[in-house]
């Protein structure tokens, strides 16, 4: 049997953790920054966990992580 192929664009947004579940960045910090507060800003930085409703569909994107 071949190889199962990872999907590259959940490659890039996906990282699992020691314990089997995935990061995520925070959506809405790449662009039309100017008319956020710098609050919302501040609080978008940094790494959030994937729901675990959804974290099947990413297991499926990503056989060998």
């Amino acid at each position: 049997m071949p190889k199962m192929k990872t999907k590259s664009a959940a490659k890039k947004r996906f990282r699992a953790t020691a314990t089997g579940r995935f990061k995520r960045s925070q959506q809405g910090k790449r662009h039309i920054l100017t008319k956020k507060s710098q609050k919302r800003k501040r609080q978008l930085r940094g790494t959030a966990m994937v729901h675990e409703t959804q974290e099947h569909q990413i297991r499926a994107m990503l056989p060998y992580a």
